[in-house]
């Protein structure tokens, strides 16, 4: 399986911020943006997976800043790693006005995929990621927490198996564990 550049599946997609989208006081309502980036981020795995996928978890949302009637957003997912048969995807959210002015970023969120057979029935293994710039690599280096630390909270790893956040579950630090285990 060929190792692949978190550019080959870059996906961007854009919307215009319409009444129906809104809450009673104009703000988009986040059950909708949540919609959206789920899809971008889907599209986004697919590529990178060449294959179906389905949503595992969605962590860490942060809803910074709201986003008005009218405004349009430009949401980007890109690959932060891949591991087995799933990959993190990195989404953020940005707003400006109908003008392209008064660009902010609004939002972002990890989402992890799995990548389905043919059949759709059995997960597949899936291409390793190759970062190339610093903001790539910074993720992909701390996709092994975000991991250990979904799986923990999801009641699918037990803390003390948690080997990338061991520390912050049983207050042992790992290196100084394994040093101690080292000099036995």
């Amino acid at each position: 399986m060929t190792e692949k550049k978190v550019s080959e599946s870059k996906t961007i997609m854009t919307e215009m911020i319409m009444p129906n989208d809104t809450n009673p006081i104009g703000n988009l309502m986040g059950g909708n943006l949540l919609r959206w980036m789920d899809i971008v981020a889907g599209i986004s795995a697919g590529k990178h997976c060449e294959a179906h996928v389905v949503t595992a978890s969605v962590d860490h949302v942060s809803f910074q800043k709201p986003i008005k009637l009218g405004d349009v957003i430009t949401i980007e997912a890109s690959v932060a790693r891949a591991f087995n048969t799933s990959v993190e995807i990195y989404v953020e959210v940005f707003a400006a006005n109908v003008k392209g002015k008064d660009i902010r970023r609004c939002n972002h969120a990890y989402f992890t995929f799995v990548a389905l057979d043919d059949e759709k029935i059995k997960p597949q293994a899936v291409p390793k990621v190759i970062p190339l710039t610093r903001e790539e690599q910074s993720r992909y280096d701390n996709a092994m927490h975000r991991r250990d630390l979904r799986l923990v909270l999801s009641g699918r790893m037990k803390p003390e198996d948690a080997s990338e956040i061991k520390s912050l579950f049983t207050g042992v630090k790992v290196e100084a564990k394994k040093a101690s285990e080292t000099n036995k």
